[in-house]
């Protein structure tokens, strides 16, 4: 996490002069750190849904604060996509900026130390300290190197930014004090054992808010969506694909680490508004990008219509929703990502993003074609290739759920390849009506050593999927076991948990899940303890203490995962 941070201290050190050497020694570091991230991939343990890999030091001890790391499934994958786009898109500003590179190159890192922070936070308050901190390299990152409005793309993002990050350091604070306050509790921000906090059904709903509100600013979902094409269109093609591919995420993120398992309650009580919502941006991004002029601002919008897919699979809350709106997230970052990248080299060729200066340039430039055509199909989602397997997910999780909700989230898929496609032919086909395009030249082999690598992992996905869904698997199970396990219903043993219906309500669903087994079988008769409304069991904090799901979110230690590999 701390490796960039090291590449920080070296180019301070190098003459601003030796612009080469600072480009160089910028993209040595973030493929060094890349590299890192795939030896935690290598030494994770599939089966294991709690934290691994984890660090834990004091740092308020007064304030109950510790440097406190780790990783599950879902934030492995996370952790993967920053390393690999961020050295993808130092690789992509070898041309693209050439005024302050040393201090440009600087920001990219230390803005990929705060996005790893994020990701890998397990102290409330170091999280915050992240997430508010990565503001700082991306505030300059399109001020700085931004298009001519980026003064106020800039003051958008960032007062939209912090507006969300205040409601969740309020929240952040009434946690602190509700899980110090009960009997037995313990003043500490460590976010594993919040997960054991019992709060009342009307606390749960206003702190989930105070997160929800941060989250969904940062995802961006309908309503808060409107400082995303300004801040897309005027960022550096580097800050776009970072921003697209890896801070949108974060928000998403959001949901599933904190939301979701710390205010069970809420999250079924919100579940209907949120997958509106979802449907609502969904329809939205599609159509709005379909009267887009501007390239790069028909790319901004579709990417509210993806994230909406991403939210409607984590409210679904079925295995199959919440996997395939992870997948989908990585899968956005890599599509939209080289989205962006493509749009980047045109523009540093012409100068304009507008569809209408463009046209016929299949003929001209027949290799960026190629590339841009099947990028266009992955964000539509074609059938072997990435975007197809999470919608799939998604929409399969979501049928089980809602058929509404589906068959409105289909009508989206629809509207995506109209968009894009459309988009695809006025640029690609037709004459060539103006005399600037003939004269571009074809990709460099930097462009196609930047574009293939992110294509790989398009391919790769779209054709077995199956390594990815496996990383995410057993997290994703621990996560729907804390979502539900207040209201487990007299199902027969090996039953699913439920879930929630079209009213919100809570109902005994289709099985989609096993993860209810573990938990149910330690708790045993005790388990039936507390008894609610419409006969649903309702488990204590003290229950929850010692159940399974405890255990499961026990860090890993060296001696665990070293057993864990004799036992395989």
């Amino acid at each position: 996490m701390f490796l960039p941070l090291v590449g920080v201290g070296m180019l301070l050190l190098v003459d601003r002069r030796r612009e080469a050497a600072i480009k160089h020694l910028t993209f040595a570091v973030s493929v060094l750190t890349f590299l890192v991230s795939l030896q935690l991939y290598r030494g994770f343990q599939l089966n294991v849904p709690g934290m691994q890999f984890v660090e834990r030091k004091p740092w308020i001890a007064g304030l109950g604060v510790q440097y406190f790391v780790g990783v599950d499934g879902i934030s492995l994958l996370l952790v993967l996509l920053t390393t690999f786009l961020t050295a993808i898109a130092i690789l992509s500003s070898y041309t693209a900026i050439t005024t302050w590179v040393k201090e440009y190159m600087i920001c990219m890192l230390l803005l990929e130390t705060g996005m790893l922070g994020v990701f890998v936070a397990l102290d409330l308050v170091l999280f915050y300290v992240f997430w508010e901190g990565m503001l700082i390299p991306m505030y300059f990152l399109i001020g700085v190197w931004g298009g001519p409005r980026r003064i106020y793309a800039t003051l958008k993002f960032f007062l939209y930014t912090m507006a969300g990050g205040v409601l969740m350091l309020v929240g952040i604070i009434a946690l602190y004090y509700l899980n110090g306050g009960r009997p037995g509790g313990e003043y500490t921000f460590d976010l594993l054992k919040m997960y054991g906090l019992d709060l009342p059904l009307r606390t749960q709903i206003w702190l989930f808010l105070a997160f929800a509100v941060a989250f969904a600013i940062k995802v961006p979902m309908f309503p808060f969506h409107t400082w995303l094409p300004d801040a897309h269109v005027e960022a550096p093609t580097a800050g776009s694909v970072i921003l697209a591919g890896v801070l949108l995420k974060m928000g998403t993120y959001g949901f599933l680490r904190f939301a979701l398992p710390l205010f069970p309650e809420a999250t079924r009580y919100f579940t209907p508004l949120f997958s509106w919502l979802a449907i609502i941006g969904i329809l939205y991004g599609a159509l709005v990008s379909m009267v887009q002029p501007d390239l790069k601002k028909l790319v901004a919008y579709s990417s509210v219509s993806h994230l909406g897919f991403v939210m409607l699979g984590i409210f679904a809350l079925t295995i199959q929703g919440v996997e395939g709106g992870i997948l989908q997230m990585i899968n956005h970052g890599l599509s939209t990502g080289a989205l962006f990248l493509l749009v980047g080299m045109i523009y540093e060729r012409r100068h304009t993003r507008m569809i209408e200066d463009f046209g016929g340039l299949a003929r001209v430039i027949p290799v960026f074609t190629a590339f841009f055509l099947l990028v266009t199909l992955s964000s539509i989602g074609l059938p072997g290739l990435n975007g197809f397997v999470g919608e799939f997910l998604i929409l399969v999780g979501t049928f089980q759920v809602n058929v509404l909700y589906a068959v409105l989230a289909t009508s989206g898929v629809i509207l995506a390849a109209v968009y894009m496609l459309w988009m695809f032919q006025r640029v690609m086909f037709g004459k060539v009506t103006h005399e600037a395009n003939r004269r571009l030249t074809d990709l460099t082999a930097r462009e196609v050593a930047v574009l293939v690598p992110v294509l790989l992992f398009i391919v790769w996905i779209g054709i077995y999927p199956r390594p990815f869904l496996a990383t995410t698997e057993a997290s994703v199970k621990q996560l729907l076991a804390q979502v539900h396990i207040r209201y487990r219903a007299d199902e027969p043993r090996g039953g699913t948990p439920p879930i929630p219906t079209e009213s919100g309500k809570v109902g005994m669903g289709p099985r989609v899940m096993d993860a209810s087994r573990e938990p149910r079988a330690e708790r045993g008769a005790e388990g039936q303890r507390g008894r609610g409304a419409e006969g649903i069991n309702i488990v204590s904090a003290g229950d929850r203490a010692g159940s399974a799901l405890a255990q499961a979110n026990r860090p890993q230690t060296t001696d665990d995962r070293r057993g864990a590999r004799h036992a395989q």
